[in-house]
């Protein structure tokens, strides 16, 4: 690309297009990276710089850059076919394939498929699907939803209700009623465990005394990551999410495992819920679905609710006109066999261990505090003190995870998520296809950043 297009591009983008949670006053044209093309692991920038994308575009791009070939090919059949068609009312084959195939691979707790276009919307339909059913059990005050604090669940205007990061709730309020945040699973800060050498369970055991403070008739939905990715790969506990799902049993209070970035591979089985061997009652999904070849969502749930729904001859109020839309679920469908057929999620599982292992090594720098995750989803948190544990203050989270961190790693060819929405952590979430060679390069990129950010600050 000249430079004369590049700058042409930039100043068009500057004066037309408005980017997603991007300050676009401190943005001036020359500075606005554009991303060209992408191959394997890697994407390409305006200049031909080919950088590591170790946040998989935003966690989704499971199989990496490689495959659109085959996937156009895909797309160009099932437009020829049938290019487009709704799922109000009538059905088409791609959508009733992909509904069969994601019975197969969720929990058997799992077997209908409400296709929408977003992971935003899956939550939007789950929190309607919940008071449908609570409807047709006869118990229509049961509005209440549980959420987590710093939890991300979308944008939209019940979605970013649940979403427990007050900063970017605050500009849309007031939001919907009724929604509550309990404790999230970061072993490292819990307030009722971290000091205390082991789990206690009690933040799960915070979501029955919630419900009783709310009063059980009222609560509608439990909605939870199975590892919560804003603050950092939060992990929980190998029993938190059994525990949370027999408290909501318990209640009557249906259980939902927000998957939209844990699900599809990410953390080296096709679902967190599978992973943590729980069986939630809806699982929202997307992102990875395909891989980002085409946007697409979904809101799975079980027969106990569809049973409810069927035989209380009630019609769930809730569509959108692209939901199912054929060329996107033809393009899920080759992205699922693609997976299948390379042993995506099996990589994963193999290679995770030596993944964590290279990443502890940046441990040992003055700044990580913490390494937390599993699978292809890690966070390292940054501290001013291991010691105590001492965090940076707003400004000083600015300077160095905006002004300083993701401009020097993508200047040594690597993107990552700098990130403070809770304390400030260093989000690393790569292309399912990713190895060692990848893994390598990406702690000797980090280990360089962190020290020189080490540095300016001391």
């Amino acid at each position: 690309m000249s430079s004369t297009d590049v700058a042409r591009l930039q100043d068009q983008a500057i004066q037309h297009l408005w980017l997603h949670f991007t300050a676009m006053q401190d943005l001036p044209p020359e500075k606005l990276q554009i991303i060209t093309r992408g191959e394997g692991p890697y994407v390409y920038d305006q200049n031909g710089r080919r950088v590591l994308d170790f946040l998989s575009g935003l966690f989704t791009v499971q199989i990496g850059y490689s495959y659109g070939e085959e996937l156009g090919e895909a797309m160009l059949e099932q437009a020829r076919e049938l290019p487009y068609y709704t799922n109000w009312t009538y059905a088409h084959p791609r959508s009733i394939e992909l509904a069969a195939k994601l019975a197969e691979l969720t929990p058997d707790s799992i077997q209908r498929s409400f296709f929408v276009s977003s992971g935003s919307e899956a939550v939007e339909s789950a929190i309607k699907l919940a008071r449908d059913f609570h409807g047709a059990n006869g118990e229509p005050m049961r509005r209440k939803v549980i959420a987590r604090k710093i939890a991300y669940h979308g944008t939209t205007y019940g979605a970013l209700s649940l979403t427990g990061i007050t900063g970017i709730r605050a500009p849309f309020e007031p939001l919907m009623s009724g929604v509550r945040h309990v404790a999230n699973t970061n072993q490292y800060r819990c307030k009722y465990c971290a000091d205390q050498g082991g789990c206690t369970l009690q933040c799960a055991d915070e979501v029955a005394e919630t419900i009783e403070f709310e009063d059980p008739s009222t609560v509608s939905l439990v909605i939870m990551e199975p590892v919560q990715n804003a603050g950092g790969s939060l992990t929980p506990h190998p029993d938190y999410h059994r525990r949370v799902g027999e408290i909501c049993r318990e209640y009557g209070v249906p259980h939902a495992a927000d998957e939209v970035i844990c699900g599809f591979g990410r953390l080296g089985e096709w679902f967190g819920s599978i992973k943590y061997d729980y069986r939630p009652d809806i699982i929202t999904g997307a992102k990875g679905l395909t891989s980002a070849y085409a946007p697409m969502g979904v809101t799975m749930f079980g027969d106990r609710i569809a049973e409810t729904l069927i035989g209380n001859d009630r019609m769930y109020l809730h569509g959108s006109t692209f939901g199912g839309h054929p060329v996107a679920a033809a393009v899920a469908l080759k992205n699922l066999e693609i997976m299948e057929r390379e042993g995506i999620v099996e990589h994963v599982a193999a290679t995770e261990e030596s993944f964590r292992a290279q990443l502890a090594t940046l441990l040992e720098l003055d700044i990580v505090g913490d390494l937390r995750g599993t699978g292809y989803l890690w966070a390292l948190e940054l501290v001013k003190d291991k010691e105590t544990r001492e965090t940076f203050d707003d400004d000083e989270s600015e300077t160095l995870l905006r002004g300083f961190l993701s401009p020097r790693l993508f200047e040594r060819g690597l993107i990552c998520r700098a990130d403070d929405r809770g304390d400030p952590v260093v989000q690393i979430s790569p292309p399912l296809v990713a190895g060692e060679e990848e893994f390598r390069k990406i702690v000797e990129i980090l280990g360089d950043a962190l020290t020189e950010a080490w540095q300016r600050i001391n």
